[in-house]
């Protein structure tokens, strides 16, 4: 009993980085969806007006409903990778305590699930930056 104590309490600790990296990841994803709502609010204010603008106009009104679609499922995928990322990480956690529990060496599994979920967070991030990126270069962002 007092080395499953031991087991138990030292696992905690472990796993006190993890549920910081999951609070990081959450963030992340809360800002993302933010993103994600006004490029979605944009592409509807852009095609309502796409009714009533002069022919000349309606190529680049087009052109950025487009930019805005493609930031959207940009936007989307790292939602979803970053979504998976903390879904690894919660793997982690649980790996780390089932590992504890039953007695069993899973350091290997939870290794390889950690490095998964970290590879997770780096294409959420890449995804992110070439989204950024995207709108940037769009030119709609005019400063006085």
């Amino acid at each position: 009993m007092e080395s499953h104590l031991t087991d138990i309490t030292r696992v905690i600790q472990l796993a006190v980085a993890p549920v910081f990296l999951l609070t990081a990841i959450a963030t992340l994803i809360n800002s993302l969806n933010a993103r994600l709502g006004r490029i979605v609010d944009r592409r509807r204010v852009v095609q309502e007006r796409l009714h009533t603008r002069a022919p000349d106009e309606t190529v680049a009104a087009e052109q950025e409903i487009r930019n805005l679609l493609r930031r959207s499922q940009l936007v989307y995928h790292a939602i979803f990778c970053s979504v998976l990322s903390a879904l690894l990480v919660c793997l982690v956690v649980a790996g780390a305590f089932l590992g504890a529990l039953l007695g069993v060496d899973l350091a290997r599994s939870v290794a390889t699930l950690f490095i998964a979920a970290m590879l997770g967070l780096i294409a959420g991030l890449g995804l992110f930056l070439r989204e950024v990126y995207l709108a940037v270069r769009a030119g709609t962002h005019h400063h006085p």
